[in-house]
């Protein structure tokens, strides 16, 4: 195995980390409007998508993996896993839709406006905080890789960056 093949899982866990992370905060941020402001839980939820599917495509092998073995030989789990997938990502797809039809912010900004909507803006609400459930339940499925990953890219990049300074200090 090169440098090179070993390299890219690992660049690419991390870079998954760091946009998992990104991510979560965001969405944190975005499930209280009250708390930031409608135009940052507006344009934060819009650049979320860009996030999303970059995440997704940093996961395409194994979605394309277990879409192809679903029926066949794979682990309960990840079968479990593969489904709450498809529920987030439909989900989402429901909260980003339902969230433009009731834009008072970013839409206006971009000289669209749409007639205002009470069933989207409860539609919005419900796939909302559906969402945080499923995504509550997808954390609890990935918290063995969470916490590695963790430790691996950020305690361990830590831990190396002390460690060079103690060398520095003990040198000096």
């Amino acid at each position: 195995m090169t440098t090179e093949t070993q390299t890219k899982p690992r660049s690419q866990t991390r870079t998954k980390l760091w946009i998992d992370l990104a991510i979560f905060a965001a969405f944190l941020v975005t499930m209280e409007p009250h708390s930031s402001g409608l135009a940052i839980h507006e344009w934060l939820s819009l650049s979320m998508i860009d996030a999303i599917m970059v995440h997704l495509l940093l996961s395409w092998d194994w979605i394309a993996q277990i879409t192809r073995r679903f029926f066949g030989r794979v682990a309960g789990i990840s079968r479990l896993n593969y489904l709450l997938n498809w529920l987030l990502f439909f989900d989402g797809i429901l909260i980003m839709l339902s969230g433009i039809l009731i834009s008072e912010v970013a839409l206006p900004t971009l000289g669209i406006r749409l007639p205002p909507g009470f069933a989207w803006r409860r539609l919005h609400d419900l796939s909302a905080n559906f969402f945080l459930l499923l995504l509550g339940v997808h954390t609890a499925l990935h918290w063995a890789w969470i916490v590695n990953a963790f430790q691996r890219y950020i305690l361990g990049s830590a831990g190396r960056l002390v460690s060079k300074e103690q060398q520095k200090d003990v040198t000096a």
